[in-house]
């Protein structure tokens, strides 16, 4: 689905409304709502939302994961696909009909507010970019022009998942070709990172995860080594792999736990740690200071130092020309009327990175 006549898109379509999934309070499930849209300020982009991502950063908002909320009622989503319906003022990024990938990262252009919808007479709050609507209105730097050899399925996974993990692998870690990397946890970040390690033709690749389904998915990637970190052998199984530990680690498992874990399966004297997870607000790491000063690295990554309009392309060639199977990643799809039970898929490991499919008037 690319060709516009297919989207029925007229660019001068005047939209004043949209369906939304709102926050309205922490702890309780998103309400389907009919929101007014606002008229565009500067640095502002209306775009037809054609499919949207879900991921684990929403869980954890729904939660209260992230300490208190002081915007609800509010939107969430922040990994998107669509074409772009009209544009604000100083808009020179995107045009009308351009097919755009929509993300969390800030890239080039105005950073413009997030907007204020209404519904019944109540202000609906939002951020630079939210997706869980079938329109939306989004800062110009939260919008890429879609590459032409990604379909706009796929498209969702830029927005988020592979340029954090990818931008992990490619930006931050970039091993050499002999060093041993483990991936610990396989959700869409963890995966997308190993695709492109995978892709980077990395000889010392493992994998790991708690789920055997996540396992079985990385062997049909092409993984060889795949361990469950809960077995009894899996230390004596990894000493095998990379005696004295990994060069690096990429962590994604969420929680605490994985993160020590990781840290103590990468090697002293330069071995490296990186994660990405957000465990609960309040939790703490525990990590031994002895490891630290025998040389052992650990940091957390934002969004895989990626920057959207440099690295999206890129990407997109490099995973186009190793035959990495993207597609293979979004295993559901949903519309948004069941984006709660997205949601909860999601939170129990049901799928790997849940799809809503939107629907338009």
């Amino acid at each position: 689905m690319t060709c516009k006549d297919e989207l029925n898109f007229k660019p001068n379509d005047k939209i004043k409304s949209a369906q939304a999934a709102v926050l309205e309070q922490i702890g309780a499930p998103l309400a389907i709502k009919k929101i007014e849209l606002p008229e565009l300020l500067p640095g502002q982009v209306l775009v037809k939302i054609l499919f949207s991502g879900v991921c684990r950063s929403q869980l954890m908002e729904m939660s209260g994961g992230r300490g208190e909320d002081k915007w609800l009622p509010h939107l969430l989503g922040h990994e998107g696909s669509g074409v772009v319906v009209s544009i604000g003022p100083n808009v020179t990024k995107v045009s009308p009909g351009d097919e755009v990938i929509l993300g969390w990262i800030q890239g080039n252009g105005l950073d413009a507010p997030g907007a204020k919808y209404l519904c019944d007479g109540k202000v609906i709050n939002s951020g630079r970019v939210t997706t869980f609507s079938n329109y939306s209105v989004i800062a110009e730097n939260r919008l890429v022009k879609k590459p032409t050899n990604v379909a706009l399925d796929v498209a969702v996974l830029f927005g988020c998942a592979l340029p954090t993990g990818a931008g992990m692998a490619l930006n931050e870690i970039a091993p050499k070709d002999d060093e041993s990397v483990l991936v610990l946890g396989l959700g869409g970040i963890g995966l997308s990172a190993l695709i492109a390690l995978k892709a980077l033709g990395l000889k010392k690749l493992v994998a790991a995860d708690v789920s055997s389904d996540k396992l079985a998915f990385a062997k049909r990637l092409g993984i060889d080594r795949v361990f469950n970190p809960l077995d009894d052998d899996f230390r004596s199984s990894i000493s095998k792999i990379v005696e004295g530990g990994f060069d690096a680690c990429i962590e994604s498992g969420g929680t605490v736990r994985s993160i020590e874990l990781g840290y103590s399966l990468i090697r002293k004297g330069g071995g490296r740690l990186l994660f990405a997870s957000h465990p609960p607000e309040g939790e703490q790491i525990k990590l031994s200071p002895h490891d630290l000063i025998s040389g052992k690295q650990i940091a957390g990554s934002w969004g895989g130092q990626a920057q959207p309009d440099r690295d999206i392309p890129r990407m997109a060639e490099l995973f186009v020309k190793s035959g990495a199977p993207l597609d293979t990643l979004l295993t559901k799809r949903y519309p948004l009327a069941q984006i709660n039970t997205a949601l909860e898929d999601l939170r129990l490991g049901r799928v790997f990175r849940p799809l809503i499919a939107m629907t338009h008037q």
